[in-house]
């Protein structure tokens, strides 16, 4: 039975704090990923594994050794029908395409190599295009994937019918990553499907995925902006594919910690109502191994059975726009808050473990956004600096941001479409250090404000942030600890990442 779409998408994301249960160590390898994928569909609910060409080293062979590893799995659960692999492929950037062209050989040699096993399905037929933020940007790739596949068949004497069936299935799907694009959606999703279905009938009765990021958002804009504008996107989304006559299916990029979107085993009633609408998670590392196995499989069940039937929440064009205006009262907050405390974000990153051989990457903040030229590290690194010096990301802007929302008659909006605000804010404020704002409010006057809008979240939402249980504590202990460290002339680089891990476990995620 084919499982269209998937419903639960495995990623690289490095962000596990503890062991693999099926490993020996944290550090997770390129060639130990091929045991991943292997184990992840046998042993969990997971439907879809994201083969990452874009942030980190590649091992090209996984097609053949999925298929030597795998051959009793995938007769009974092909390999592009009822599990999936896609492939994340490189941004689009004119000039700079050699890994994008590795991919796309990648997907034909696999092709052929489906043939020649007489293999029931193509193994792969998507690839998520990161940082779209234009329909161009696909149809370029798409169209630049036909004329390589022109050539495969004509060097390779492949037939025309075998050309176009892959052709026919094959899907770039644009992965959205800033605020703005998602407040606009439909600038890239009317024309671009637009010109698939003229293109590919077919693809009506197919449908398409669109990919929305939520922590990228988060860094760049802030938590309320990238929550309210993945909320405005599904809605506009669904807008689109009514217009055009397909059927839409979201996929939503998510870590387990709020700032970066909340999913995580123990929290699923909660977030699934957040983001109805959405018909793939993205079940990142630390969902995976940061909590009990069967923990984790129980909640991978829920998501199976529960995302496909929630129900979308529509946004009107009326609240579109207070939405719109929300965002940018909170990003305005945010973005020169973070560049000002982005040194000492630094400072504490470097400490950060690996987790996958990554590529190096200057995230969104390195790209010209008119917020100055500050570098950060990527979103996870930025969400574990934060929390290990006992300051979430949550309770950065936030706090002040709603108090401009007080004056401008809005909080009705926010409640509304974040109605798990408080519960997001009450998970983040249990590692909530004051302690340390009030020590670096010392040196730095920017942590006076955002002391300030930790006590305005409290006064306007009704909560008490803090500590709540002995874990909480202790975690609090280790902020303390890491902030005192890195004050000293020559912090210890073992014992700092030692005392950063021991957070990220107590709390179930690196960043």
């Amino acid at each position: 039975m084919q499982q269209w779409p998937p419903v639960t998408m495995a990623t690289q994301h490095p962000d596990n704090a503890s062991v693999p249960w099926w490993g020996k160590d944290a550090f997770i390898a390129t060639q130990d990923e091929i045991q991943e994928v292997m184990l992840l569909f046998k042993e969990l609910t997971i439907d879809e594994y994201m083969w990452d060409w874009e942030g980190k080293y590649v091992d090209e062979a996984v097609g053949e050794k999925l298929f030597s590893r795998g051959q009793e799995l995938f007769s009974k659960r092909a390999l592009g029908r009822e599990l999936h692999l896609t492939y994340r492929i490189p941004a689009y950037e004119d000039g700079k395409m050699h890994r994008m062209a590795r991919a796309f050989m990648n997907v034909l040699a696999l092709a052929d190599l489906a043939r020649d096993i007489k293999a029931p399905c193509l193994p792969v037929t998507e690839m998520f295009l990161p940082l779209t933020t234009a329909a161009m940007q696909p149809l370029k790739v798409r169209a630049a994937f036909k004329e390589i596949l022109g050539y495969h068949r004509q060097v390779f004497h492949r037939s025309k019918q075998d050309e176009t069936e892959l052709l026919r299935m094959f899907d770039v799907t644009p992965l959205v990553e800033d605020v703005p694009s998602l407040l606009s959606i439909e600038k890239i999703l009317l024309p671009y499907w637009t010109s698939l279905i003229t293109e590919n009938p077919s693809v009506q009765s197919r449908g398409q995925r669109i990919f929305l990021a939520r922590s990228d958002p988060a860094m760049n804009s802030g938590l309320v902006p990238a929550v309210l504008a993945v909320k405005a996107a599904l809605s506009k989304i669904q807008d689109c594919a009514d217009t055009v006559g397909i059927e839409a299916y979201p996929l939503l990029g998510t870590g387990s910690l709020p700032f970066r979107g909340s999913v995580n085993p123990q929290y699923t009633d909660t977030f699934l109502q957040q983001y109805a609408g959405v018909r793939t998670y993205s079940i990142q590392s630390a969902f995976r191994y940061d909590y009990p196995k069967e923990q984790v499989e129980k909640a991978l069940r829920i998501i199976h059975r529960e995302a496909p039937m929630q129900k979308l929440v529509p946004v009107s064009d009326a609240d579109r726009k207070k939405i719109i205006t929300l965002s940018a009262l909170f990003e305005n907050i945010w973005q020169p808050t973070i560049e000002e405390i982005a040194p000492l974000i630094n400072q504490v990153a470097a400490y950060i473990p690996p987790r996958r051989e990554r590529l190096q990457h200057i995230g969104l903040f390195g790209y010209s956004r008119g917020i100055g030229k500050v570098r950060l590290p990527r979103a996870i690194g930025f969400t574990c600096a934060l929390y290990s010096l006992g300051i979430p990301p949550e309770l950065i802007a936030t706090g002040r941001g709603l108090e401009e929302t007080q004056r401008a008659g809005l909080m009705d909006s926010i409640e509304k479409y974040y109605p798990a605000l408080r519960a997001d804010l009450m998970h983040a404020g249990k590692y909530l250090n004051r302690e340390n704002i009030e020590l670096l409010a010392k040196r730095m006057p920017i942590f006076q404000d955002i002391s300030h809008g930790v006590d305005a979240i409290e006064r306007i939402l009704g909560l008490k942030l803090g500590p709540q249980k002995p874990h909480h504590f202790i975690h609090r202990n280790l902020s303390s600890t890491i902030l005192h460290r890195l004050q000293s002339p020559s912090p210890d680089l073992a014992i700092l990442t030692r005392d950063i891990v021991e957070a990220g476990i107590i709390r179930k995620s690196l960043g």
